[in-house]
């Protein structure tokens, strides 16, 4: 294993300390319980929005704290939720008397870890409420959670709600609309080459030279089977078709992610980018919006995600308006 650490006990403390170093105009950090936050919270008259995970994903979560998303990112140890007590302090540091909202990926640990914050909070007296984002259409279990897993289409639940929480939304309309996007939220994501956790050294799962593994999480947990890799256009179309699937109809309009998984050059990513809006243009499906880039890895994994997003005037509006937030 080669990687540029120093202790690897150390690795989220120094990392979090470098990211806060390099945006004290934008955040700052408790660094005991690892939270990044706005630092000029509490913000009067204005929801709470936080989210965050074990830590491996970056930029998610804390990339994404700033002016029009999220106000508090938590950070587990690499790939393990953050506790209880963590996110409850993130809970009282976000919240105006307006009440705080939730952003959680389907994973066991955080959805129980997020779930005794909230109950916590409101003994309290902080009105709390969140949204459970199960985007991979690829698993509908896995080691880490009961049901689908949540994945990169959850940076489109918090830039869509950070806009709303910005524009003095109520806790109950973000709520309603957060039940609303993670239903027309679908990803996909493949692999070709495991990643390597430093604190075990060891990759995730088992690849052969010039195979694939197609349906990835992001904590490095292998996919639903492994494959011949392919040319970029036929394991594009290989994902497209799969999240296509699972639309109920794909008539409207449609926001596009191309995500890559740690290790996957820009170059890679455009290719891929490039087929899958011919191809969905192909297919009558109207895109009104695309995002290309690492949006949430997995560590050094090799590979992307697709992710496609049904909008409606209303949730582009919000899709569009410009972010203040630290990975800028």
């Amino acid at each position: 294993m080669k990687k540029i650490i120093n202790d690897p006990d150390m690795i989220i403390k120094e990392m979090l300390n470098g990211l806060y170093k390099a945006n004290q105009d934008k955040v700052k950090l408790n660094e005991d319980l690892k939270i990044i936050y706005r630092k000029d919270l509490p913000i009067k008259g204005k929801v709470g929005l936080i989210s965050g995970g074990g830590s491996g994903h970056e930029p998610a979560h804390a990339g994404y704290v700033g002016d029009g998303m999220l106000d508090c990112a938590i950070c587990g140890e690499i790939f393990t939720s953050p506790t209880p007590d963590q996110v409850l302090e993130a809970i009282k540091l976000a919240d105006s008397g307006q009440g705080v909202f939730m952003v959680i990926k389907n994973y066991t640990g955080d959805v129980m870890n997020f779930d005794m914050a909230k109950d916590m909070a409101e003994m309290d007296g902080i009105k709390v409420d969140y949204i459970i984002v199960n985007d991979d259409v690829a698993v509908e279990d896995s080691t880490y959670t009961s049901g689908r897993r949540g994945i990169a289409g959850t940076i489109f639940v918090h830039k869509v709600l950070g806009a709303m929480a910005r524009d003095g939304k109520s806790l109950q309309e973000i709520k309603a609309m957060a039940e609303k996007i993670v239903k027309n939220i679908k990803s996909m994501g493949m692999a070709t080459k495991a990643c390597i956790n430093p604190i075990s050294g060891k990759e995730s799962f088992d690849l052969s030279e010039g195979d694939m593994e197609i349906g990835v999480g992001i904590h490095g947990e292998p996919g639903v089977k492994q494959e011949k890799i392919k040319s970029a256009n036929e394991i594009s179309k290989e994902l497209v078709d799969h999240i296509l699937e699972d639309f109920d109809n794909l008539d409207g309009d449609f926001a596009l992610m191309v995500n890559g998984m740690g290790q996957t050059t820009e170059m890679e990513l455009f290719i891929v980018n490039n087929y899958v809006n011919d191809y969905l243009k192909e297919k009558n499906i109207s895109i009104k919006k695309t995002f290309v880039g690492n949006y949430m890895t997995s560590m050094d994994m090799a590979g992307f995600s697709l992710t496609l997003f049904k909008v409606d005037d209303e949730v582009l509006k919000y899709l569009e308006e410009k972010v203040d937030v630290v990975r800028g």
